[in-house]
This record gives structure tokens, sequence and C-alpha cells, in this order.
């Protein structure tokens, strides 16, 4: 009996988790329109739902990790939502020029480098977990397109607040990038 309500209560907190993640993939492509079709409320309504997606991703990981409940698809979905999110809302960004070109390319492809990255990894068995370094970028990318959905202020030493977060997030991200390939290399030299 026991057993059963484990088994039911891990059911029911794995459909919790997959909620959040469902609701990060519906919420980016309106996240996405309302970026892109800009004027009155639009961006303050943006700002909020990325904000929500962006939470959930962080609440879903403290869950997940809270009541055991982590699978391999439950991670590759998880992951997918968060780049989708994240791609997703740069481009829209790019769109009305409130992102740099040369950001969104280092962030994308960056995250495009990492996916193959773990199909590799995955293919031989293994298994990359998250770095706290991967961590921290995904919160600072977070802020800067928050950030950028709002554009607030004056610029700053030539450049919106925004931007300087934008900047951050690039050099961050190349720096993870650096970081998982050199844990990764042991890896990748046997494959």
């Amino acid at each position: 009996m026991a057993s059963q309500d484990l088994t039911r209560g891990g059911l029911r907190s794995a459909r919790v988790l997959a909620a959040g993640t469902a609701l990060r993939i519906v919420i980016t492509p309106v996240v996405m329109a309302l970026v892109l079709e800009g004027g009155d409320g639009a961006e303050p309504l943006a700002a909020v739902l990325f904000a929500i997606a962006a939470a959930t991703d962080w609440i879903d990981g403290r869950l997940a990790r809270r009541w055991n409940v982590t699978t391999r698809f439950g991670s590759f979905l998880d992951t997918t939502a968060d780049k989708l999110l994240v791609c997703g809302v740069l481009i829209a960004l790019l769109g009305v020029d409130r992102a740099s070109p040369w950001i969104v390319a280092i962030i994308v492809g960056r995250e495009l480098v990492l996916m193959g990255l773990r199909g590799v990894i995955a293919s031989e068995g293994e298994v990359m977990p998250p770095s706290s370094l991967g961590k921290l970028k995904t919160a600072i990318q977070f802020l800067a397109i928050l950030l950028a959905i709002l554009r607030l202020g004056d610029p700053v030493a030539g450049l919106y607040v925004d931007q300087w977060a934008m900047l951050a997030a690039g050099a961050i991200a190349i720096y993870s990038m650096a970081d998982y390939l050199i844990r990764a290399w042991p890896v990748l030299r046997g494959a």
C-alpha cells in the first residue's frame, strides 16, 4: 500500500513538473508575438509572461530535486523548453532591434553546440549534469531578456542597461560553453 502511495505521489509530482515545462513551451510564442507587436501594454505583458515562464524553470528544478522525480526524459523536456524560451524571445528581440545579432548568435550557437555535445555524450551512455556556471548563465540571460523586453531608462555609457546585461550574458555563455567542453573532453576523446 505504501509503495502505491509513493507511486501515485511521484506521478502527481511529475505531472506538476510537466505542467511547468508545458507552460514555458506554450508561453514562448505568446511572448514572441507580444514583443514583435509592441505598442500599448504589449511589452509589460510580455515581460510578465516571460518572468512567469522563467520562474517556472527555477521552481521546476527545485521541486524535481526535492521530490526526487528527475528523469532523463523530464530533463530533456525541461532543457528543451528553456532553449525554446530563450532562443525564441531573443529572436523576437532581434526583430525589434532590442538585441545584438552577435549576442544572439553567441547565445543560440552555444545552445546548439551544447545540444550536440549532450547528444554525443548520451550516445556513449554518459550524462552531462548541469553546472553551477550554466545555472548562472541562465539567470543572467533571463534577466537580460527581461530588461530588453522592457528597455527602461536612458543609455548608460552609450548602452542601455539591458544591452550591458546582454553583453554579460554573451560573455558567460562563452565561458560556460568552454567549461562544458573541457569537462566533456575525456568522453569526446574516447568517443
